[in-house]
């Protein structure tokens, strides 16, 4: 995938090896957006997958299991139904040009055009990370007056079609020694139990008597649909 400058966090660190190999291996679903002077402002990362249609055939391990299904489809050879997006990532700095919505709806054209019937994304929340103590499920059931998503990333997802289906509680794990969080968040972690991170949208919880700390990231299941039926399962 063609990197570019981006805001996440120091610390999400998905596995390099999966992430690459599944990243090369299905090149053709990596969008890229460049502006007018051909520099990257916006890219959008997929990966394919079968999926049997229902809520509950998502994983609750949303994002990294999503990689592992991709990579167990293409070495059994099962012929995959549904583009999953990996990430939308826009340069900061960029965001208040409407890209993420347009590398939404690139990814979606895309997938359409390769034949996929529905769109399915793990979300990152946009402003979960200013409320790490409440509840993910809780978080994305909060709606505007006019019934649309209260997050501004969950919204532009419902805008653009798409339908919140389920929290994945356990989307991403990310799991380090004390002094690699120390490094990549500048906090002391010399206190063993939840730690509030910039960025994080849940408490990291640390163990000072083992030398480690565990940051699991909940995202929300969205689903769009890539062809005239009914968005219901």
């Amino acid at each position: 995938m063609l990197t570019m400058e981006s805001s996440w966090p120091a610390y999400i660190r998905p596995d390099p090896v999966l992430v690459h190999w599944v990243f090369e291996r299905h090149a053709q679903h990596q969008l890229v957006v460049f502006d007018d002077g051909g520099t990257v402002v916006a890219r959008a990362a997929s990966v394919p997958l079968t999926w049997d249609g229902t809520p509950d055939g998502l994983p609750d391990t949303g994002w990294d299991e999503a990689l592992r299904q991709c990579m167990d489809d293409t070495y059994s050879g099962r012929e995959p139904n549904t583009l999953c997006a990996m990430e939308i990532a826009v340069v900061p700095g960029r965001k208040a040009q409407n890209l993420s919505r347009r590398a939404l709806d690139a990814l979606k054209d895309h997938g359409r055009r390769m034949g996929y019937g529905d769109m399915v994304a793990p979300v990152r929340p946009s402003l979960k990370h200013a409320q790490p103590q409440l509840p993910m499920d809780e978080y994305a059931r909060r709606v505007r007056p006019d019934g649309l998503p209260e997050d501004p990333w969950l919204r532009v997802h419902v805008r653009a079609g798409g339908r919140v289906l389920k929290v994945c509680p356990v989307s991403m794990t990310v799991s380090g020694s004390l002094g690699q969080w120390r490094g990549w968040t500048g906090l002391p972690f010399d206190t063993s139990g939840p730690v509030e991170v910039a960025g994080a949208l849940n408490p990291v919880v640390a163990d000072v008597e083992h030398d480690h700390a565990v940051y699991i990231e909940p995202n929300v299941w969205v689903r769009h649909p890539l062809t005239g039926r009914s968005q219901d399962s």
